[in-house]
């Protein structure tokens, strides 16, 4: 039961990471896509 539970605490932060690199990802291709075309990204 405690593995389970250490686990289960643990799965939290490894995808607030994971979501945290995508949304990264995309603000860093968005910006590079913006200034390409010439236009501002906000």
């Amino acid at each position: 039961m405690t593995a389970l539970m250490t686990g289960y605490i643990l799965v939290w932060p490894a995808l607030a990471g994971i979501v945290l690199i995508q949304l990264t990802f995309g603000v860093i291709k968005d910006y590079r896509d913006a200034r390409r075309e010439g236009r501002k990204v906000v």
